[in-house]
C-alpha cells in the first residue's frame, strides 16, 4: 500500500495509466507489488516498472563526484549488491543517488566492475584493507577477491611478494596454510595470529601455552595446537579467542605414558591424528574424535629407543586411500637416518614401512632420506636424498621392498655441491598441485612435471641473493601461495606467481 500522504494514498484511481503519469512516486517508490495499483502497473504494457535493456546510463554521486556507467556493467557482475539496487531505475529516477563514501576508492571499484581487474596503480595508492572495506560496503567483495587472489602457483615462476610478520614475537614457531582458502595462521610464542585471504591481519589469540610447535586447522575457525614443552593437544576457536578443550594420551595400566607432548598433527574427515611423545620416549599416533575431543584409537605405539622407533615428526593424510603417512628424520654429524611408515586407521595396522640408511649392499647407502611428503592427488610418495639431491618417487598403490624410482637432474647448473648457501643436504620438502618444492640450505627449488611426459625437471624458485637470508625451516602452500619460514628469522615469506607471467610461444 502507498505510504505517501497525497490523494493517491487514499483513493485508488480508476484509470491506472493516468496514475503512473501523475504520480511517479506511487509507481516507483511507494506501491507494493501486491497492492491493486502495483498489480495493475506490473501488468501495464506501456510502462513496465523494471524493464531495461541494460544499456541505459546510471549516474551515482559518490562523495560529491558524479560517476556514470551502464546499468549492465553493475547488474551483470554483482546483481545482488548495493550498487545494483541503487542503479535500478525504480530507486531514484533521474536524480543521481548520493553515496557518502570516498570517490577515489569508488573509481577503483568501478574499474573493477568494468574490467574484472584492479588498476595497476591501485596497490600503491590504497591498502588492501581500504579496498576490502569499500568492497564490503558496496557488496562486491567476491569480485574483489577474485581480482586480488594470485593466479595458479608455478614454482619456477614464483617471486617473493611480501613477508608477514606478527607485531610481537615475530619469529614463527609453526604455521599452517594448507586449507585452500588462502588464510594463513601463524603461531609465535604462545600466540596465534590469523591472516585472511588478502593477508590482512584478522586477529591474534593468546593461548595458555608458552610456546607452540604444532598447529593444524581442524574447523573453519578452530585450530589444534601442541607444544614441545607442555602436554596435550589443545583446541582453540580463533574467531572469538575461546578455549574449546584438550586431549591427552594416557594409559592407566602403563605409568610411563604420562604428560605426553604433541610432535605432529593432521586433520582428516575421520578425525584428528596427532603423534604423542612421552618423557620416557614412549610414543604413538592417536586418533581423536572431533565431536567429543576424546581418544578414539591408539595407533602404532612404540618404545622410541632407536631412530627407527622415534615419534613421527610429520603426518600426512591421504583421503583417496584412507591411509596415514608418518615419518621421522634424525640428523647428525654422520648424516641422516629415519623411517617412513603407513598405517590403515581402520585396522590400526601398518600397511608399509621402510627405514634408512638401508643395508650396506644398497646403492643408496649413505644417501638417506632428508624429508618426505605425499602428493595426495596422485597418491605418490616423495622423498629427497640428503646428499645427492635426487628425488625419490613411489606409487603408494604399488609399494614393495624397494619401490623407489629416483629422478636426478643432469643440469649441473641446477645443483652444485660447493655452491655456498645453495650447498648441503636437503632439509624440507612439500608437494603442491603436482609440484615438489624442496629446500636445500637457504635455497628453494621446485621439481615440476613436463606436460604429457613422465619426467620431472628441477629449477630454482629463488634468486641467489634470496638464499642468503637464512636456512629454510618450513614450506607450505595453499590458495596458490607459497609460504616459507627461515630459522631464527622473523615473519613468513609469501611467494606468488605474477599475474602478468605466462609462456610466450615461439614460432
Amino acid at each position: 500500500s502507498c505510504c505517501r500522504v497525497c490523494v493517491w494514498a487514499y483513493k485508488y484511481p480508476i484509470d491506472i495509466g493516468q496514475a503512473h503519469i501523475d504520480c511517479h512516486v506511487i509507481s516507483y517508490n511507494y506501491v507494493s507489488s501486491h497492492s491493486p495499483i502495483g498489480r495493475q502497473l506490473n501488468r501495464s504494457s506501456n510502462r513496465p516498472v523494471m524493464a531495461s535493456d541494460g544499456s541505459e546510463r546510471v549516474k551515482l554521486n559518490v562523495g560529491g563526484k558524479i560517476f556514470e556507467t551502464n546499468s549492465s556493467t553493475i547488474r551483470s557482475t554483482c546483481p545482488d549488491s548495493l550498487l545494483a539496487a541503487l542503479s535500478a531505475p525504480t530507486s531514484h529516477g533521474s536524480i543521481p543517488v548520493f553515496i557518502d563514501r570516498d570517490p577515489e576508492i569508488f573509481s577503483v571499484i568501478l574499474n573493477l566492475l568494468r574490467t574484472g581487474r584492479l588498476p595497476a596503480n591501485s596497490s600503491g595508492v590504497f591498502s588492501k584493507r581500504e579496498l576490502l572495506d569499500e568492497a564490503l560496503y558496496y557488496g562486491v567483495e567476491s569480485l574483489l577477491r577474485s581480482a586480488m587472489l594470485p593466479p595458479p602457483l608455478l614454482g619456477f615462476d614464483a617471486s617473493l611478494v611480501s613477508t608477514i610478520a606478527p607485531a610481537a614475537d615475530g619469529v614463527p614457531s609453526a604455521f599452517t596454510a594448507t586449507a585452500g582458502d588462502a588464510f594463513l595462521w601463524i603461531a609465535h610464542g604462545g600466540q596465534v595470529s590469523v591472516y585472511d585471504w588478502s593477508l590482512s591481519h584478522a586477529g591474534t589469540v593468546r593461548t595458555h601455552l608458552s610456546d607452540i610447535t604444532s598447529i593444524c586447522r581442524v574447523w573453519a575457525e578452530a585450530a589444534a595446537i601442541g607444544s614441545g614443552s607442555a602436554s596435550g593437544l589443545h583446541f582453540y576457536d580463533l574467531s572469538g579467542g575461546r578455549y574449546i578443550g584438550s586431549t591427552h594420551w594416557t594409559d592407566p595400566e602403563d605409568p610411563r605414558i604420562h604428560k605426553a607432548r604433541v610432535a605432529a598433527v593432521v586433520d582428516s574427515a575421520s578425525g584428528v591424528f596427532a603423534s604423542f611423545d612421552c618423557l620416557h620416549r614412549e610414543n604413538s599416533v592417536v586418533q581423536i574424535d572431533k565431536s567429543t575431543l576424546q581418544v578414539a584409537a591408539v595407533i602404532g605405539q612404540q618404545s622410541g629407543s632407536s631412530a627407527k622407533t622415534t615419534v613421527p615428526e610429520k603426518l600426512r593424510w591421504i583421503p583417496a586411500n584412507g591411509l596415514l603417512v608418518g615419518s621421522a628424520v634424525q640428523r647428525g654429524v654422520f648424516g641422516c637416518s629415519g623411517y617412513i611408515r603407513i598405517w590403515d586407521p581402520r585396522s590400526r595396522s601398518i600397511v608399509w614401512e621402510t627405514s634408512e640408511p638401508g643395508s650396506g649392499r644398497s646403492s643408496r647407502f649413505g644417501d638417506a632420506l632428508a624429508d618426505v611428503d605425499v602428493d595426495t592427488e596422485d597418491s605418490i610418495l616423495f622423498k629427497v636424498c640428503s646428499k645427492s639431491g635426487d628425488l625419490g618417487m613411489a606409487d603408494i598403490r604399488k609399494l614393495g621392498e624397494d619401490p623407489w624410482v629416483y629422478v636426478s637432474d643432469e643440469n649441473h647448473g641446477a645443483f652444485k655441491v660447493a655452491d655456498g648457501d645453495r650447498s648441503g643436504g636437503y632439509s624440507v620438502v612439500h608437494c603442491y598441485r603436482k609440484q615438489v618444492l624442496a629446500a636445500r640450505g637457504g635455497a628453494l627449488e621446485v621439481w615440476s612435471g613436463v606436460k604429457e611426459k613422465t619426467i620431472r625437471r628441477r629449477n630454482f624458485v629463488d634468486k641467489e641473493e634470496d638464499s642468503k637470508r637464512g636456512m629454510i625451516s618450513k614450506i607450505e602452500a595453499g590458495g596458490d601461495r607459497l609460504f616459507v619460514s627461515r630459522e631464527f628469522m622473523e615473519g613468513v615469506e609469501v611467494w606468488e606467481t605474477c599475474n602478468f607471467s605466462g609462456i610466450i610461444p615461439v614460432e
